[in-house]
This record gives C-alpha cells, structure tokens and sequence, in this order.
C-alpha cells in the first residue's frame, strides 16, 4: 500500500514539474536531414535573446532532488513495512512456541501423576500379596484335620474326652492303614467344654489362639469399627450366621451393614444397610437379641435399636458416665462407654468422675435399659486397651498396638474380686480397636488396624481355681 502511495506522488511531482510556467519555455523535437534528432528549447520572453542553458539546469536540478527525495521516501516505506512484517512473523512464532510448551508442560504434569498414581497401587498390592503370603505360611504351617478312609467314605476322627488320637499311619500302598490311640490324662482345668459337658459354655479364660482374618477394610473409613454377630438373634429373618458392620469412621456414623453370613460378609456382599435414628459413639456397640446397642454420639445416653422392626425401642442415660473422651481406653476413639454381651445377659463397661476413671462394669436390662447392679474395680480404664465379658468375667487386654501382648486382668462380678492374669494375645496388624465375646461363637472378634478378625479361646472350669 504504502508504494502505491509513493508512486501516485512520484507521478504528481512529475506532472507538477512539467505544467510549470508553461508560459516561459518550451521543448520541441525535430529530426535533421542527416536522420539525428534535435531538442530545441525555446523561451517565450521578449527579455530573452538567445538559447541559455542556465535556465533550464535549475529546473532539472529541482527534478533530481525531488526524485532522490522520493526514491528516499520510497526505500524507507519499503525497508518498515519489511520490517513490521518480519515483527508480526516472530510474534506469531513465539506465541506458537510458548503454546507448545504449555501444551507439553501439561502432559508432563500429567504423565507425572498418572506416575505417582501407579507407584500407590504397586505399593498397595505388594503390601497385600506380603499379607497374603504370610496368610500362606501360616496355613502351611498349620496342622490339617486328617480324616480316615474307609470304603471311599471320608470319617471326621473325633477323640474321646481325656484322649489323643495320633494321625492314621498308611503302610504306603493304600491298602491298608492302622490308627493308633493313646490315651493321655489331661488336668481337669484344661479340658475344652464342649457338647453337653457345660450348658452354659461358662468357664475361666485359659489361652486365647492366633487371629483369622475374615476381611479387610477398603477405604479410610475402615480403620476402626465394630464387626459382631447376634448370639441369642430372635425372628427369622436375621440368625445367628448374620454379620453386622458398621464403618466408626466419620462425623455421623449411622450406617449398618447386614450381611447373609461370614462368607458373603469376607466377599463384601451386603444383603442390607440400615440407617441408624441417632448417629453412633465409637467402637462399642453390640449385638443382641435382634437389636443394636449402642452410645448415641456426644452423649451418655444409650440406645435400643429393633434391627427387624428397623425402629428405636428404647434410650436412657448412662448414670454419671463419662463421654465423648473424658475416660476412653488407651487408644482414645471416644471409646467411654463399651457395651458388652455374654451368657449373663448384657453389660456396658465404663467410668465415672466418681470412680475417678476406674473401670466400672454395670448389668443392664436388655428391654429397658435401666442399670441392674454396678461393680467398681480397682484398675484405670486409660490403662488398658480394651476388655470384653465372659461369663460374669471383666477381661482387659494390655495394649492395642504391640504385636505380643497380654490379657492382663480378670474381675469376678459373683465374687466382687480380681486380680493380674497373664494370657498371651496377639495384636498382628497392630492397631486393636474393638474386642468382643460371642459366647454361641465362643470367638473373640476384634477390629485390627482395617482387619476384621476373630480368635478362638479356651476355656476352663469355673470352679477350679487354678485355672
């Protein structure tokens, strides 16, 4: 555009100079006899004689500068639109080049957390296929039930009370096996009540064996919970094979999960989830004949909660129990007030300002919930990491996170005394939380650092004192 400019200016500088005093001079051209061309220049001026030179030079030379003036002009246009448009061409190229690094800069960033992401779940399955391995070892190490054979029907070998049954021995070709039986007096405090030598079930805590995992927790909200089943459950709907569970982790804890049986419960399978009327305390609730109980949260008050009618039956306050952290186990987790259940009926274990934090242990009544007779012990309730109640016995188990630990003390409610005991107890994956009796199970169930899991004990004679 900008030559156009200068060209229509070039051509008005010409015309200019040519229709200048048109009336002073003029150019004419004529070819001589010889062929040559001559220019003449004439002056119309009666001032002026003869042809001069002198005129015409400072008109020519007007031309010349005029034309270097514009020549100038027009290289100058010429040289800035050049470089204006060499500017516009390396600002389109640098913000071409800042978007491309942007674009990469991104996926770099993405590529990194896709990374990181991955490195998680590579730690997560090597942490599970250690857990899993361990799980291994210990079936390999443990004994498996040998059965005997006889015509292609398989016998479960079952020994007779105060008897040792050694393993059938096969002669090696299959034909013929031997079993051999030894008989071994067995003190009468270490015999296993089971079948009709004890109606009750009842008896002294003796050994408490090696945990088994039934199921582990998949997010945060199952570091620690209550897992149970009902030992005396009542209707027909919900039995003794039926698995509750609910999640302790959150602000308003009211989900309880139902599941069929063990089996469906280890697969994750809920059959139903309840929703609770009053939001949940920690990790003490239970299960007892066809109701939850449980602490409301931030209270002391304590609920009964119909799991077939899905509705409160009932709710009183705990006389003078501490809450919400004034007296919990060692682990904290609000766990003030820890409701239990064993052959006797149900229990809540808890403290008072009044007992000055020792553990208290009252019978409730499973209807109404009203307090029946209270024991105060002599032992602190921050001191231990959780108990649980078997037979009318006060347990408490001596720390929540060290792998080998003790249950360490035992109190009688017929007697109204107790004192240490020393029984070996495992924490495997080192973060107990929630420890119940069944007494239809006779299993110990516990919430271990996102495990659920349940121990079988053995008892002993509750009348011998030896035990």
């Amino acid at each position: 555009m900008w030559l156009q400019v200068s060209l229509v200016y070039l051509s008005c500088l010409i015309l200019s100079s040519q229709s200048q005093a048109p009336d002073q001079a003029s150019l004419h051209r004529s070819n001589d006899p010889a062929g040559r061309c001559h220019y003449i220049f004439s002056v119309a001026s009666p001032e002026e004689s003869s042809c001069s030179g002198s005129s015409i030079k400072p008109e020519m030379d007007g031309v010349l500068s005029r034309l270097a003036l514009l020549e100038a002009l027009v290289t100058q246009l010429i040289t800035g639109a050049d470089r204006g448009a060499g500017t516009g061409v390396g600002a389109n190229h640098e913000e071409g080049l800042q978007e491309a690094y942007a674009q990469v800069t991104r996926e770099r960033n993405q590529l990194q957390q896709d990374k990181e992401h991955l490195d998680r779940q590579i730690q997560e399955l090597q942490g599970r296929l250690a857990e899993l391995n361990k799980e291994a070892e210990s079936l390999r190490q443990t004994p498996c039930l040998h059965t005997h054979t006889s015509g292609g029907t398989q016998h479960e070998i079952k020994p007779a009370s105060g008897m040792y049954i050694n393993p059938p021995y096969s002669s090696g070709n299959g034909a013929y096996q031997e079993m051999k039986a030894e008989v071994t007096e067995v003190p009468a405090p270490h015999l296993i009540f089971e079948g009709n030598h004890n109606l009750t079930g009842c008896g002294k805590l003796l050994s408490v064996g090696d945990p088994v995992l039934h199921r582990k927790a998949d997010s945060i909200t199952g570091k620690y919970g209550v897992w149970l089943q009902d030992p005396e459950p009542q209707g027909t709907y919900y039995t003794n094979k039926t698995v509750w569970r609910i999640d302790a982790v959150g602000k308003d804890v009211r989900q309880l999960f139902a599941y069929e049986d063990i089996d469906q419960f280890s697969r994750g399978f809920p059959m139903k989830v309840l929703v609770l009327p009053e939001p949940v305390e920690s990790t003490g609730a239970t299960m007892y004949r066809g109701s939850l109980y449980y602490q409301r949260k931030h209270s002391r008050t304590l609920i009964r909660y119909n799991v077939t009618s899905e509705s409160l039956v009932s709710r009183v306050e705990l006389p003078q129990a501490s809450y919400h952290g004034q007296h919990p186990y060692s682990w904290g987790g609000y766990t003030d007030i820890d409701l239990a259940v064993d052959q006797q009926g149900l229990w809540a274990i808890y403290s008072t300002n009044k007992a000055k934090g020792a553990l208290v242990i009252s019978q409730l009544d499973p209807e109404t919930l009203e307090v029946k007779k209270s024991w105060e012990t002599n032992i602190r309730k921050k001191t231990v990491a959780n108990a649980f109640m078997l037979c009318g016995h006060l347990y408490t188990l001596a720390s929540y996170a060290a792998p080998h630990t003790t249950i360490n003390y035992m109190y009688d409610t017929a007697t109204g005394t107790g004192g240490a005991v020393s029984i070996p107890f495992k924490n495997k994956y080192r973060y107990n939380c929630m420890l119940d009796y069944n007494h239809a199970q006779r299993k110990l169930f516990a919430w271990d650092n996102f495990h659920m899991v349940t121990y079988d004990v053995r008892l002993g004679r509750m009348s011998d004192d030896s035990s």
